[in-house]
């Protein structure tokens, strides 16, 4: 029809094709530490903040942001049944798949990556990071579509020194400078095509592999640096709970 939009085979099949190869999105969180720094009875991810429990928090947000993610959940395996036991009494029922941590943080995300298929995007994100923006989240998610892997990053502001430890304690200035411009703090969430992921996390383990970006840099992939979001804190200590109630309660979110 003249005007109109002719629809040819040709067309049909290439959107065939293109709706074949849209890839599944998957999240990895991962809350198997114990959360000494925290100094609680209980692992920190199972703290409250704002009246939920952190890990809920995050999962949460994601969810909100991203409808049809698909999410595993890395815990201890001695705090299984205390999780869903918190699920429970809050009513918690988002669906995830719960796997077992490892003896690292790698040894963890190898064991959910296990149970995902090739072919998908795939998110590892800290439990403890529950003030991500849904927004930014979305952003992130929509660079894999050009992009092999995703890493957010935000520039170190402070003053950095080179410190040498002496036989006695004490800390004094090494010769060594530290470039700042050329210092970042990585964060999460780090996204991957999880063929990629899971290939990289078939290598053995090394003491340097302390994210998942390190793992794949060590691979080979090919990693997009993003801008990160200054206020996805990593809750560690008592003080950051107090900062991210602040902050929840400023963005009435």
């Amino acid at each position: 029809m003249k005007g109109g939009l002719k629809i040819t085979k040709k067309f049909l099949h290439s959107h065939y094709i293109s709706a074949q190869m849209e890839r599944k999105k998957y999240l990895i969180v991962t809350a198997g530490g114990s959360g000494t720094r925290m100094g609680a009875a209980l692992p920190k991810q199972f703290l409250e903040l704002e009246g939920i429990p952190i890990l809920q928090g995050t999962m949460e947000r994601f969810r909100r942001a991203v409808p049809d993610l698909q999410i595993l959940c890395v815990l201890p395996r001695d705090y299984v049944q205390y999780w869903k036991m918190l699920c429970a009494r809050n009513a918690f029922n988002l669906p995830q798949r719960i796997v077992e941590g490892g003896f690292t943080r790698f040894h963890s995300v190898r064991n959910a990556l296990d149970v995902i298929p090739e072919g998908a995007i795939v998110a590892v994100h800290d439990g403890v990071r529950p003030l991500v923006s849904a927004d930014w989240l979305r952003s992130l998610f929509g660079m894999m579509d050009s992009c092999r892997a995703v890493v957010p990053v935000l520039p170190l502001t402070d003053t950095i020194k080179v410190l040498d430890k002496g036989e006695d304690g004490s800390l004094k200035e090494s010769p060594e400078k530290a470039d700042r411009s050329r210092l970042f703090a990585a964060q999460t969430p780090q996204i991957f095509r999880s063929e990629d992921l899971k290939a990289a996390y078939s290598q053995g383990y090394d003491t340097s592999f302390t994210d998942d970006a390190s793992v794949a840099s060590a691979y080979g992939i090919e990693i997009s640096y993003v801008a990160g979001e200054k206020y996805n804190i990593k809750i560690t200590t008592p003080e950051d709970i107090a900062l991210a109630s602040s902050l929840i309660r400023l963005s009435g979110k």
